[in-house]
């Protein structure tokens, strides 16, 4: 191969296992190989494992998850769909079972108030601090704003003299000569 050969080849080599692994993240949802006895349990299924958080994955679904503890679920859910079982009963025996965690909607209670309210409240915090934000600058008291309009005090002047070692007493600090010395 020639030198450059190498570098394609190379270039070629990673760019299909990017291809390859950009294509499998997208696949890595468990797949079902038993199929339910009819579709509408097999939809009820379905809508059940969206709607169950992974309790070892935290922000997955079920249906998204392949850790074991997931796979236990849907076996658990597929075998009491075949029982019979509702899915408010299939949801209350996952709660007794897991908390309510294991549901992402959880439902309105005193221990899960917080979780409720909590996004409104820092909502309505961001809002407010944006709001006090904007009226600060546009009325010009943000914070080390002062109406002198960015000219220098006399004890300014002399305090920045001293701290340039009277460097500046050959140039004109206020002055009105338009920059000829």
């Amino acid at each position: 191969m020639k030198p450059g050969g190498w570098t394609a080849f190379l270039l070629l080599t990673l760019c299909a296992l990017g291809l390859y692994l950009a294509t499998m993240a997208g696949a890595r949802a468990a797949v079902e190989v038993e199929q339910l006895p009819t579709a509408e349990l097999e939809a009820r299924y379905r809508e059940l494992i969206e709607e169950m958080r992974c309790p070892k994955c935290q922000n997955q679904n079920l249906a998204d998850s392949d850790s074991p503890v997931a796979h236990d679920l849907r076996r658990e859910i597929r075998r009491l769909l075949e029982e019979g079982f509702s899915d408010g009963e299939i949801t209350d025996y996952m709660v007794a079972r897991y908390g309510d965690f294991v549901l992402y909607r959880p439902p309105l209670q005193r221990n899960t108030l917080v979780l409720w309210l909590a996004p409104g409240v820092f909502a309505a915090l961001g809002l407010l601090a944006l709001v006090v934000i904007v009226l600060r600058s546009r009325s010009g008291t943000g914070a080390g704003q002062d109406d002198a309009g960015g000219e220098l005090t006399e004890s300014e002047s002399r305090r920045l003299r001293q701290l340039l070692g009277e460097e500046m007493e050959d140039t004109n600090l206020g002055g009105d000569d338009g920059g000829n010395n």
